[in-house]
């Protein structure tokens, strides 16, 4: 953990390079893991803050996971190309398209599978589990689309315990999508002390705070209020805000 000082606050930076990830292949599935999950574990990547995973996940298709169960997790998906046909225990049945962003709240138990619902083309999507807040809550599920165009060189919040137009999590967490144009700089204020946020960039290239990000990079940062964000080419990255503590 790198850290800078200040006279007020101490930055602290934790660089995550794509190339360190862990990663699984069983043919229908090819996924690389940010953090320890299945049959990769590491030490030093447990989780950050309340962030215990972020699977970047590519399915065959016509496969997936079958029914499973969760207790205690908030579950968000996100594809970045393809649909993903989702099922659970509460009664939901559907598909997460490209543009869409999902969340399961786990809380006292819940059954579940999801599977590529194409039949020809791959899905590649990010399963990201925060610990919850309030534990063993009524499962629940809630899905919406975002339209890319509402992050251009602005963040889109698609997570968030208090914002309407971002699907609902049992936890002081956000999840903040952004597409950032090298002419533009962009700023995100956390919204509570003891917060801090996992940059993962997705695509492009990304300064975050001084450190330099190329594609599935992510950086974690904490300790002061306010982060800057500058792109060298057009970059599309997740913020993800979480309680340290």
């Amino acid at each position: 953990m790198e850290t800078t000082n200040t006279s007020k606050t101490t930055l602290q930076k934790k660089f995550f390079p794509a190339s360190e990830r862990g990663h699984v292949n069983f043919g229908w599935l090819d996924s690389h893991h940010s953090f320890s999950f299945g049959h990769w574990y590491h030490p030093e990547k447990t989780n950050f803050g309340a962030l215990r995973v972020l699977n970047d996940d590519i399915v065959e298709p016509s496969m997936g996971f079958g029914t499973h169960p969760h207790q205690n997790m908030e579950i968000v998906s996100i594809p970045l190309f393809g649909e993903l046909a989702h099922k659970d225990s509460t009664g939901t049945n559907g598909i997460i398209k490209t543009g869409d962003v999902q969340i399961m709240s786990a809380g006292s138990g819940i059954q579940h599978s999801e599977f590529n619902h194409s039949s020809d083309k791959k899905v590649n999507f990010l399963q990201i589990w925060i610990l919850p807040k309030v534990p063993n809550i009524q499962p629940r599920y809630d899905q919406k689309s975002f339209h890319e165009a509402g992050r251009l060189n602005r963040f889109q919040t698609v997570v968030s315990p208090i914002d309407d137009e971002a699907v609902w999590i049992n936890q002081d967490a956000y999840f903040s999508l952004a597409t950032l144009e090298p002419s533009n700089t962009l700023t995100y204020k956390v919204h509570a002390p003891n917060q801090g946020i996992y940059v993962f960039l997705i695509q492009g290239k990304l300064t975050a705070e001084g450190t330099s990000l190329e594609r599935r990079d992510a950086v974690g940062l904490s300790g002061i209020d306010e982060y800057h964000f500058e792109a060298s080419v057009k970059s599309e990255f997740l913020v993800i805000e979480i309680p340290m503590k």
